[in-house]
């Protein structure tokens, strides 16, 4: 769920690795309009069309070339076997290395318009010549993520929009990998191919490995995020992946005095309240807008957590992963978590 000042303040979800991708030449320049074209570069010719979650229908002379996506998006369809060749949202932390959102791009050879929320330059956008604009939606597709409100409709007026609804209140993370698959499917990816079949093969493991894992182990999780002034317990039931691992049986727990506000994504529990639920393991927003476990040993009632003192604690991929071989690892780090954790309450 969200859980800093922008999410609260949006009313959205989140400002809150395996499998390697193979670039296709369905995203590289275009040829010339005189060049011979055999091939990909043939197959690229061809209309280009997609109705996406809007619903919208894109019609384009040929394959994009020039798509500009949001980190997680472009993410996906990069592990699909898409290059995205430029994305706006948190791409690189202060070091220069990808965030989570960024799975397994190359993230030094993208265009980047914007790499916090609320950042777009709608400037160089313009000046790119993007052919489409790839990004989610949560509800409403009005409110396109990491699209600027002040600035949504001059970027929206320079490229045609594409977006997949990534909670409708009732969709799974499952559900809306097979949507990113459809996307990549239409920009040349081979789903067939050996990487593909790999990274499904595991990510059908890694659920299978969950399932079996909350049948041996049934222990009580925690999905929650930190910030410096709140401790952030989430509603399961309003988050596509958190849904999908109840689905497989995850026990996790209910929030009882959901913020409202915020669409219900969670319970806002001061650091003096942060107890208030005891978990055996904690499910924590691992993104970069999070507090992480190094930085909360400050915190007396976080130290004094159950699962804290265990270590039973793993990375939430709390805006998740939508392909296979990204969301294997999240599911697999879960299942682990889940298999070797100790009863605790």
């Amino acid at each position: 769920m969200a859980f800093d000042a922008d999410s609260v303040k949006f009313g959205r979800r989140g400002l809150l690795a395996g499998g390697g991708a193979l670039g296709l030449t369905g995203v590289l320049a275009a040829c010339g309009a005189g060049d011979d074209e055999s091939g990909d570069d043939a197959a690229e010719s061809q209309p280009w069309e997609f109705t996406d979650d809007q619903p919208a229908t894109v019609k384009l002379d040929r394959t994009p070339a020039k798509i500009v996506a949001f980190t997680g998006m472009a993410a996906a369809l990069y592990d699909f076997g898409v290059e995205v060749p430029a994305v706006f949202g948190p791409t690189t932390n202060e070091d220069g290395s990808p965030t989570t959102q960024a799975g397994n791009l190359p993230v030094a050879d993208l265009e980047v318009f914007g790499n916090v929320y609320g950042e777009f330059d709608v400037e160089a956008f313009a000046a790119y010549g993007p052919e489409v604009l790839m990004t989610h939606f949560y509800y409403d597709p009005a409110t396109l993520w990491y699209v600027p409100e002040e600035s949504h409709d001059e970027i929206t007026s320079l490229a045609d929009v594409t977006a997949l609804n990534v909670d409708d209140g009732a969709n799974t993370q499952d559900q809306i990998i097979a949507r990113h698959a459809e996307l990549a499917e239409s920009l040349g990816a081979d789903l067939d191919s050996e990487a593909n079949a790999a990274n499904k093969e595991r990510y059908d493991a890694a659920v299978e490995a969950l399932k079996a894992a909350v049948q041996a182990n049934p222990v009580k999780v925690l999905a929650c995020s930190a910030a410096a002034e709140t401790f952030y317990a989430s509603n399961p039931a309003t988050g596509n992946d958190l849904r999908f691992f109840v689905e497989l049986g995850v026990d996790l727990i209910v929030p009882d005095a959901l913020d409202e506000a915020t669409g219900n994504y969670y319970e806002l529990l001061s650091w003096e309240n942060a107890d208030k639920y005891q978990a055996d393991v904690l499910l924590l927003d691992n993104r970069v807008q999070a507090l992480q476990p190094d930085a909360l040993t400050e915190f007396p009632t976080w130290t004094a957590l159950p699962a804290v003192q265990e270590g039973q604690i793993v990375g939430w991929e709390a805006e998740p992963m939508y392909a296979y071989g990204l969301a294997a690892a999240s599911i697999e780090a879960l299942a682990t978590a889940i298999q070797n954790a100790k009863k605790l309450v």
